[in-house]
Parts: structure tokens; sequence; C-alpha cells
């Protein structure tokens, strides 16, 4: 991995992460046509980086994180199933983690779902966050373990939840962004200690090389979430449903055709 593979996925991931098209499945194929090669230090860098993106949502909404107690306790509540499921299956989502083929599927049925959400949940009795209680915060967190199977999508994974939970699209984006922020956390943290656990340890250059991706992500993730939410508030999730079934269905007939995209 150098320098241009970073900047790469740094801004994959800050255009990507809040939105419902997958962003660890985007960098997953942008990984393999460029040939970055697995290891231990890329593996754990496609989920550090999401570190800056989601710092973003802390600096855009950072009055939301100082508002009451009540809402860390709702963020806790919905974190709980991914923490469980994460803990249990960590090694068979590593694997996941190098199957193109695996984004490719996923990516295609997320797209039809996405074509047909705004049709079936279209009734919000919830418009904002402050009106999310336990019970309803917890049904999206089982949600977000779907977010596990890569190209699945944590944001459209949640953001589905949450209307599925009658929130209106921008209640059920914001929340699912808030969300993000203890679930990548722990993430990258738990990733970060089986690094060290296996052994492992920083060199300078792949110090610097987290450093500069979290900067890019961060700074593309700041213009990306407000743009994302203006776009779903006007014209739902459609658009991105077609996207993904064009992406997914290029993947999958690529690799059909004899066409290696596996992560090396």
């Amino acid at each position: 991995m150098n320098i241009i593979h970073v900047i790469v996925l740094a801004i994959i991931e800050g255009l990507t992460e809040f939105l419902p098209v997958s962003s660890t499945g985007h960098m997953i194929i942008a990984s393999s046509v460029m040939g970055i090669a697995t290891n231990d230090f890329v593996k754990l860098f496609t989920v550090a980086i999401q570190l800056g993106a989601i710092l973003s949502v802390i600096i855009l909404y950072w009055k939301r994180f100082f508002q009451s107690v009540d809402f860390y306790i709702k963020l806790i509540v919905a974190f709980i199933p991914a923490a469980v499921f994460g803990l249990l299956f960590s090694k068979k989502i590593d694997a996941l983690l190098e199957s193109a083929l695996t984004v490719g599927i996923t990516l295609f049925i997320g797209g039809i779902i996405l074509l047909f959400v705004d049709k079936w949940f279209n009734h919000a009795d919830v418009k904002e966050e402050k009106a999310i209680n336990n019970p309803t915060a917890f049904k999206i967190g089982l949600f977000q373990c779907l977010a596990m199977i890569p190209g699945t999508s944590r944001s459209a994974a949640t953001i589905v939840g949450g209307m599925a939970q009658k929130l209106s699209r921008k209640a059920a984006a914001e929340f699912s962004f808030f969300l993000a922020v203890p679930t990548m956390f722990a993430a990258t943290g738990k990733k970060l200690y089986d690094f060290y656990k296996e052994g492992h340890r920083f060199t300078g250059e792949e110090i610097k090389l987290l450093a500069v991706g979290n900067i890019i992500a961060f700074i593309v993730a700041l213009l990306a979430i407000k743009t994302f939410i203006t776009f779903l508030e006007k014209r739902g999730f459609r658009l991105f449903g077609w996207y993904r079934i064009l992406v997914g269905g290029v993947i999958i007939i690529l690799y059909m055709t004899g066409h290696n995209l596996e992560v090396i």
C-alpha cells in the first residue's frame, strides 16, 4: 500500500461511509482494482480509516453529543447487538472482507430493496432523534448487524431499520450517523487490539498512511453528510438503489466471466 492507494481509499471512504452504498464494499473493490496486496495492516486500515469519517459526525452534530445522558443510553442500547455479533463472528467477517463476489451480490440485492423503501415506509411518526425510545433503538441496532456482510452498507441497514420503526428519512439517517460513532470506535479498537495481540507494531510509514487517510476521509465526509441529508429529504433512495444494482451487477458479471476480482 502506498500514498496514492491511501488517498483513493480515503476519498472513497469519506464519500460513501454515510451513503447507503457500502463504504467497505467500495474499498474492497477499489483495493482489488488497484492490486493492493492483503496483509494485516491493510485489513486494519480499511476499518481504522473510518474513524476520520466518524469524527466528522461529532463536529457537525457536536451539540447533540452534549444534550443529555438519554442520548448516550440510546446509542449504547442500539450498539449492543453489533457488539455481540462482532465478537462472536469476527473471524468469519474478516474472511468475507476478502470476497468481491459477496460485495457484488449484497450490493445488487440491497439495491433492489432501496427501490421500494420509500413506498414501504412512507408513514413516519418519529420526526427527530429525541423521540426515539430504547426499544426502537435496539431494533435499529439489530438491523445494523446485517452490515457485517460486506456490501450491505451499515448506513443503508440502519436507515432502513429506522424507517421500518416509523422514523422519517432525516431522523433515521441522523440516528444512523450517531450510531456509527460508538460502532466504528469499537470496531477500530478491536482491530487495533488484535493487531497488537498478534505481535504487529506500526512502522513510521504505516502511521503516516493512517494519519493521511483519516484526515482526507474526515474532510470529504464533512462535505458528503450535509449533501446526503438534503438529497435524501428531497429525492429518497431510488437513485442509490439503481446505483447499487448497476455496480453490483457489473461485479457479478465480471466475476462470472472469469475476471479475478478477489483481493490478493
